[in-house]
């Protein structure tokens, strides 16, 4: 069995990682839950979906509390992926 300077397993360590992953996810899902709601609040309103400095002032908002170890542009790409990814949710005819 493989131990880290901590004392923890490696084993121990991915159990650890798939907790995390399965709480991920989760969240995730809550968050694209909100996106389809405000989804739907846009279409009734005849809004625009993409709102590019809403996007500007999260993104900012994240790289300023980010305290690491991943780098303000690592934060920012995987936030950018994540929004990406559920804007797909507000455009469908909810």
């Amino acid at each position: 069995m493989c131990r880290n300077q901590e004392g923890k397993s490696l084993e121990n360590l991915r159990s650890l990682i798939d907790e995390l992953d399965s709480e991920l996810l989760k969240l995730l899902n809550k968050r694209a839950k909100y996106v389809i709601k405000i989804g739907k609040i846009k279409q009734k309103e005849k809004k625009d979906v993409l709102v590019p400095q809403r996007e500007k002032l999260l993104l900012e908002r994240l790289t300023s509390i980010n305290e690491g170890p991943m780098t303000d542009s690592m934060v920012m790409i995987l936030f950018q992926q994540i929004i990406d990814t559920l804007k797909d949710l507000q455009k469908q005819k909810i």
